[in-house]
């Protein structure tokens, strides 16, 4: 019997690929030079799509596809796939969350560490041979006593909650309810608690109310003292107001490993002495990667025996 046809959207990785190659044929539409010709030449009767959070699937795919039954992300967030027309057209969704929480709180506690130490700049001042020639490093800042307001007390934020107060730091977060059973204050209102914190982390998923949350009033509020890690998204965050915030002195520093246009990462951001960039790696380490894509294979297969999904976001 053959096997189903699955349209593969973003390149999951030789282990997910492999896995998904046992139950499917795959339809690597990541690879195709002409993607509309690449699209007009599937087969009939593709109920199966994988694809990547930043990738996503759009209306025009969904529809393209009218015995769609499932869309399998990777990656915790979703909001590149139009989950309104997949439920629209009665198509499951999927994500892998859990499985990058410690990963990604781990590298949000390194982007702080980097930035309150200065690291780079530490680094860089003993290649360039400075330390022989200019003496000590000057000295920098640390976590321990600070407070560190979380934007989006979801699993990670959670996650990286736990760490800051491995770190000695007091935690208060944003979310859009009150969580009365953690022990953290809630603000209803973002821009309130940069006032009152030294640290703003963003970890929100990326909606219609959380674009643009952490906005110019904001890094106003957080001050010329506080500093700014991004870990979410990068339409969080009002991109010319926070390179113009840092330009000036408006806030101490920022720490982002996601952005506004990925790929690209703005001159003016890159040549700031004040500022850590990642190039997104928040779960990118081998064992998360391969347990976020071992999620995936497991949505896919779930629905194809017939079973409910494990992660269902719609």
């Amino acid at each position: 019997m053959s096997k189903p046809d699955l349209l593969v959207l973003w390149d999951l990785g030789p282990h997910a690929l492999g896995a998904l190659e046992q139950d499917f044929t795959l339809h690597r539409h990541f690879e195709a030079d002409d993607r509309d010709a690449f699209m007009a030449d599937l087969p009939g009767g593709v109920r199966f799509v994988a694809t990547g959070g930043g990738t996503g699937c759009s209306r025009e795919i969904i529809e393209a596809l009218p015995d769609l039954e499932i869309i399998s992300s990777f990656g915790v967030g979703y909001d590149a796939v139009d989950v309104t027309a997949a439920r629209e057209h009665g198509v499951r969704v999927t994500n892998t969350p859990d499985v990058l929480n410690d990963c990604v709180a781990q590298v949000t506690m390194a982007l702080m560490l980097a930035l309150a130490h200065r690291l780079p700049e530490a680094d860089r001042y003993v290649r360039e041979g400075r330390w022989e020639t200019e003496g000590n490093f000057p000295l920098t800042d640390e976590l321990t006593g600070k407070t560190v307001g979380i934007i989006g007390l979801g699993r990670i934020g959670k996650a990286i909650a736990r760490l800051a107060q491995a770190f000695s730091m007091r935690v208060v977060y944003h979310g859009r309810t009150d969580q009365p059973h953690e022990p953290y204050v809630w603000y209803d209102d973002p821009k309130a608690m940069a006032r009152d914190v030294d640290w703003l982390v963003v970890i929100a998923p990326s909606t219609d109310q959380t674009r643009g949350i952490v906005s110019k009033d904001v890094l106003d509020a957080l001050g010329p003292e506080g500093r700014l890690v991004n870990v979410a998204r990068g339409d969080l965050v009002d991109e010319e107001a926070l390179i113009a915030a840092l330009s000036s002195g408006g806030i101490a520093g920022a720490a982002l490993d996601v952005f506004a246009q990925e790929p690209h990462v703005p001159e003016a951001l890159r040549k700031l002495d004040n500022v850590v960039l990642l190039p997104h790696q928040g779960s990118a380490t081998v064992k998360t990667r391969r347990a976020m894509g071992d999620l995936v294979v497991r949505n896919l297969r779930a629905h194809l025996r017939g079973d409910p999904v494990l992660t269902p976001v719609a």
